[in-house]
């Protein structure tokens, strides 16, 4: 299992944990940028104006990637948590683990615009969740998590166990 994903049932309160981090190979390039456009802006004044850039656009940079992998999919206390959503386990319908090349289209041509999406871009796989709730306008979610499989099949285990 991976280091952002874990599985805890010692109080069965929380199944599924897993945090949407920015990968190491998306952090260079914003950090480059930053540099760079404090350079220039060093370039241009002297003395210890020249230095203030790098100590606010870098940590800034920081703060931003940071605050990009900030969503967590959990499973907990009997909901799917994507982020700030939630929903009852018992709403849960038919579940569908999608690797890369089966959430293009999920994600375009197919994509109804009153499901319930969480994107990450750097997050290849996607879980896609059918909603039972006649009272919610919503048809299904579509998020991305990493261990979409492990999910799907957790949703489908629980989901089975509370409908029986």
């Amino acid at each position: 299992m991976s280091r952002n994903a874990r599985a805890v049932d010692t109080t069965g309160d929380v199944l599924f944990s897993e945090r949407l981090y920015v990968p190491w190979w998306g952090w260079p390039l914003p950090l480059a940028g930053a540099v760079l456009l404090a350079a220039e802006i060093h370039m241009g004044y002297p003395g210890v104006r020249s230095w203030l850039p790098y100590l606010l656009l870098v940590p800034l940079v920081v703060v931003t990637m940071l605050w990009l992998g900030r969503q967590q999919v959990q499973v907990k206390g009997g909901e799917l948590w994507v982020g700030e959503a939630h929903l009852p386990l018992e709403f849960v319908g038919r579940v569908t683990a999608l690797d890369v090349n089966e959430k293009r289209p999920a994600m375009g041509r197919d994509l109804d615009p009153a499901a319930f999406v969480a994107h990450r871009g750097w997050v290849g796989p996607a879980v896609l969740v059918e909603l039972t709730d006649p009272e919610d306008p919503t048809p299904y979610w579509l998020f991305s998590t990493r261990r979409a499989e492990q999910l799907a099949e957790l949703l489908r285990a629980e989901a089975a166990k509370r409908a029986s």
